[in-house]
């Protein structure tokens, strides 16, 4: 049998707030939309932004994580698969798709003065309910001296 791979890597921002849901079976659902955006240059040599903007579902776990801590605006790192789901219209009988990034890994990049709030939570795995949270717990390094406070706020990162 030939290997095949479905994975979707993606660095971008939420465009609104995520829609949450929970399914008749109690199953939490997070859908939201993830922009990103190539600069090319046209012909003429002016450079332009290309906006893509992708549908996502996570499910579970990621979901009540989502449901926490993003909001638009938040960047992510998202890793998933590509997944189309079809079905018939109600109202006109025609048949539609949907072509959606099912999460299976999620970190939040924005950090606590942003958009998104999030501070850099990171959560991996598809369907386990275990959560894989992490947190700098290192004690500062100690500073030296040099005329100036040495510590370091979230005013002092650059980006």
């Amino acid at each position: 049998m030939a290997k095949s791979v479905n994975k979707v890597i993606l660095l971008g921002n939420v465009g609104k707030d995520p829609e949450i849901r929970a399914t008749p079976s109690g199953t939490m659902v997070a859908n939201f939309s993830l922009a990103t955006t190539d600069r090319v240059k046209d012909p003429s040599g002016n450079w332009s932004d290309r906006t893509e903007w992708h549908n996502l579902v996570a499910f579970q776990r990621t979901a009540e994580i989502i449901r926490d801590y993003v909001k638009k605006g938040s960047k992510l790192y998202v890793e998933g698969k590509i997944q189309t789901r079809s079905w018939d219209d109600k109202t006109s009988g025609e048949k539609k798709y949907r072509t959606e990034i099912l999460v299976n890994d999620l970190s939040l990049l924005s950090g606590r003065g942003e958009e998104g709030g999030g501070g850099g939570y990171t959560r991996s795995g598809s369907s386990s309910s275990a959560s894989s949270t992490s947190f700098d717990q290192r004690s500062p390094a100690p500073t030296e001296d040099y005329g100036q406070s040495a510590e370091i706020t979230d005013d002092d990162i650059p980006f």
